[in-house]
């Protein structure tokens, strides 16, 4: 394909791609196809010969739309959204254009320069503390990560590589000696990451690969679902009686479940009075904020002041998804640290073709070193696009227009007590809830297999998906009213289905 045949290419990938948008809602939500579908529909084999753009692009609507999942359709009320947005596909195109493995600021000095000033330009419009800025007090800063589990992954690398320095009198042992390797193996063998049982998989998954020990703390709904300050001073002290070391833990803006939002304040108490390592001494334990979904909502002064954001300055790590609520398409994870020198110390790693005289000199930032791969692609320029597409006035009217229609879905709820009880929320934009009864007698067992038979008839429908949780042995629905797409109309559209599907099931 030359670059003529890519402009006619291109113009018709882009009208069909505007074509899918503009008649989302006419499809059904979720894929129906079978296990194995397109193995079915293609060649065994990759084509000898080369294929006209025409047959590559037809199989696009005849085997490929089949099998999606249409995540941006505004009848997508499952998990948490997965956003986009024409700026950010513009974007992404761009990116593609101007591929390259930029590891290094000399790699393609554009690539690291827009990504420290987009991230810093998203850190003041999240009302983020100062020392998340890359020009801040702290030498703190931003890097784009690909997932909220890489976030979590690399801030638990620099943590568990900060507590060994902190902790491990390496100064006894020489550099290189067995000795030395078996003090830091030994202390490892001891170093507990800690969460909840409301804190996303991806923190447990973290402590697998890092080969550290990993301790839950359970949450109950008469804190909210939220980690309390006594939860982890008791917690803490109970491991380090049975000598063990607590070193790293995820605190949650927004858990998976319900949205809950754990007690900031009483954590920094619980970590300043904490009688072996108070924070801001060696050995303190690290506290990563996973704000994946809900830290989008930051934009507005209200959800700040409502979860006391300026608080996360006593923490160390801090990441939001813009790919879930804020209008930027997969991937584009933004990772915070406080002092920048705990990802580069811990993740530096030096070859000779790496050397240049920007990097060696201390002039640059190199993101390779606030990262677990080598290599990186150009994603600050989807988010440069989008922040200046929408604005911060765009984006706060995006976020209120969400969080409005979840409270008008939950006033739904409220009013049907007969049928339906809601368990948690509005949070966010996501409502947790089930059928009601237990005030008619039934049995927690039945509520469950009622709530369970709507949630699978509405999810029959095809004009709207939902998921499910359990919360203390409750089977619940979640309802999340933040797709980009998803207007009033589509919302009480699902109200409709929701109701004439609970009426069916209890009735019978």
């Amino acid at each position: 394909m030359d670059s003529q045949g890519f402009r006619e290419a291109a113009a018709t990938a882009i009208d069909e791609i505007a074509g899918y948008y503009d008649n989302l809602d006419d499809r059904d939500v979720v894929s129906t196809v079978e296990p194995g579908y397109l193995r079915k529909l293609l060649p065994s084999e990759a084509p000898v010969e080369g294929e006209a753009w025409t047959d590559i692009q037809k199989d696009i609507e005849g085997k490929i739309l089949p099998g999606i999942t249409h995540w941006q359709h505004p009848g997508f009320h499952a998990f948490f959204p997965c956003a986009t947005s024409f700026p950010s596909i513009l974007g992404e195109l761009y990116s593609a254009a101007l591929s390259g493995a930029c590891f290094n600021w000399i790699c393609s000095p554009a690539v690291t320069e827009l990504e420290t000033i987009v991230l810093d330009w998203l850190a003041k419009i999240l009302g983020l503390p100062e020392c998340y800025l890359s020009t801040g007090p702290t030498r703190g800063g931003g890097v784009i990560q690909g997932s909220a589990s890489e976030a979590v992954l690399t801030a638990m690398v620099a943590a568990r590589d900060k507590y060994l320095r902190e902790t491990v009198p390496l100064e006894q042992f020489p550099e290189g000696s067995e000795a030395r390797e078996d003090a830091i193996a030994h202390k490892r063998s001891k170093m507990v990451a800690l969460a909840t049982t409301a804190t996303h998989s991806s923190t447990k998954k973290a402590a697998i690969i890092l080969g550290v020990r990993f301790h839950t703390m359970a949450v109950h709904p008469d804190t909210g679902y939220s980690l309390t300050g006594p939860v982890l001073a008791k917690t803490v002290a109970e491991l380090r009686a049975r000598g063990l070391e607590p070193f790293f833990m995820t605190a949650t803006m927004g858990t998976t479940d319900t949205c809950a939002v754990d007690d900031f304040a009483g954590i920094v108490s619980t970590l300043k009075s904490d009688p072996v390592h108070p924070a801001g001494t060696p050995g303190e334990l690290w506290v990563h904020i996973d704000a994946a979904y809900a830290g989008s909502a930051l934009v507005l002064p209200s959800v700040r002041e409502q979860v006391s954001i300026s608080l996360i300055e006593n923490f160390h790590s801090f990441d939001m998804n813009m790919h879930k609520w804020l209008l930027t398409n997969f991937d584009a994870s933004c990772l915070y640290v406080r002092d920048r020198n705990w990802f580069i110390q811990a993740l530096t790693i030096n070859q000779a073709v790496y050397g240049n005289k920007a990097s060696e000199g201390g002039l640059v930032t190199d993101y390779r070193e606030w990262q677990i791969p080598l290599g990186r692609r150009f994603r600050s320029l989807k988010i440069w696009f989008v922040l200046r597409s929408y604005g911060v006035k765009g984006l706060q009217s995006y976020i209120s227009r969400t969080l409005k229609l979840g409270e008008e879905f939950a006033d739904s709820l409220k009013s049907r007590p007969d049928l339906f009880e809601i368990l948690t929320g509005p949070d966010f934009a996501l409502t947790v809830f089930r059928v009601a009864g237990k005030e008619q007698g039934k049995s927690e067992e039945e509520l469950n297999a009622l709530t369970k038979a709507v949630c699978e008839k509405i999810n029959a429908s095809g004009r709207m998906w939902v998921t499910s949780t359990v919360l203390d042995g409750r089977f619940a629905i979640r309802m999340v009213t933040s797709v980009s797409t998803t207007e009033k109309e589509h919302v009480d559209r699902a109200w409709k289905i929701l109701v004439e599907a609970g009426e069916e099931v209890v009735k019978a």
